[in-house]
């Protein structure tokens, strides 16, 4: 739905209206009345004076690290188109002021003020700061896509698929436990070799392995238990043959879907990992399980990721800061816009009273 310029216009009048009969002060040259006409006379009241409405451009705040990522231009683009004024942050140069009555985040010592909405794209790496920005932000009141709890719920791997499952969406067979002695037991609750072993948080494919043998799975087990990191066990669903297909969902429809490719002997099909990808048209019901799942985590933007599995699909992960080169470049699609329109959108709709409906 694109969004009206209109809906963001004001009239501003500030026309001085000299009273009629009024005279100069002694020494000073009289300021002469305007034209009156006889029906404004009668009334004894001048004519108003018009003055061109003045247009007020929405700020569009996107946090970011680099405003050269093809995500965040693409974001800037968009809101230019939509007349919008972009204002890129890096989320690590915002300074967080926790006062009674006055929490502010401070950019460069100064207030951040007049902003209509937040886009943040809080990468991996900065996930703590990041959530603590995107939180205060919340908490002023700021109007913001993708708040801090469904971020942390999306980027918690294991804590998304748990959401998941409760209501009923189809996942892959996971396990997680802190202690390792008995992988074999292990491999048996999801169904045998071979598995998929994952950190709990990751990104791109980072800390995701295929094990085929026992050895293997102790081997990956040993490893990420010296190094103190938490990891899950997941089934491995040979049917999706090195497929998986991203739906990108932005308030309640899929905008955009793309089926990605692992290539040459590689199990993931990350683009990122040399991965191809093909625009995909979602089979029936596939969007719902979709739209579903972003609404579950709380998410209005998200990257839902499916392997297709024999009876359906298989949700693997949510991603709340989904990149836009592979999937707007594989379909065309401007999923840029589509974000941008929906932002503004919550944001009137916050300027109005709306508060976002909490599934959880």
């Amino acid at each position: 739905m694109p969004v009206r310029a209109s809906g963001w216009n004001v009239s501003v009048e500030h026309a001085y209206r000299p009273r009629l009969g009024m005279t100069a002060p002694s020494g000073k040259r009289a300021v002469p009345d305007p034209p009156v006409s006889a029906a404004d006379a009668s009334e004894g009241t001048p004519p108003r004076k018009k003055r061109r409405a003045r247009s007020v451009r929405p700020k569009i705040v996107i946090l970011s690290r680099k405003r050269t990522l093809y995500s965040t231009r693409r974001l800037v683009e968009a809101t230019r188109k939509l007349g919008g004024r972009a204002q890129v942050l890096d989320t690590l140069q915002c300074t967080m002021l926790i006062a009674p009555k006055a929490n502010q985040v401070l950019v460069d010592g100064a207030p951040l003020r007049d902003v209509a909405v937040v886009i943040p794209r809080i990468g991996t790496s900065i996930t703590s700061y990041g959530l603590a920005v995107v939180n205060h932000l919340d908490m002023i009141g700021i109007p913001i896509l993708n708040n801090s709890v469904p971020i942390a719920r999306s980027r918690d791997k294991l804590r998304c698929l748990q959401l998941l499952a409760r209501f009923d969406v189809d996942v892959p067979r996971t396990v997680m436990a802190h202690a390792r002695g008995d992988a074999a037991q292990l491999v048996d609750a999801v169904g045998g070799l071979p598995v998929i072993v994952k950190l709990v948080k990751g990104t791109q494919g980072v800390g995701v392995m295929l094990a085929s043998t026992m050895q293997e799975v102790r081997s990956i087990l040993e490893t990420f238990a010296g190094l103190g990191e938490d990891i899950v066990l997941q089934e491995f669903v040979a049917e999706s043959s090195g497929r998986d297909v991203r739906a990108l969902v932005v308030g309640d429809r899929v905008v955009a879907a793309m089926r990605r490719q692992a290539g040459g002997d590689e199990f993931r099909s990350n683009i990122h990992r040399g991965g191809t990808g093909e625009a995909f048209t979602l089979p029936p019901g596939w969007e719902e399980v979709a739209v579903r799942a972003a609404r579950i985590i709380g998410l209005e933007v998200a990257g839902v990721d499916f392997l297709e599995g024999r009876h359906g699909p298989k949700v693997t992960e949510l991603n709340s800061s989904p990149g836009l080169e592979g999937i707007e470049r594989t379909t065309g699609v401007d999923v840029a816009g589509a974000i941008v329109t929906h932002a503004l959108e919550l944001s009137q709709k916050a300027r109005a009273g709306w508060t976002r409906p909490r599934m959880i």
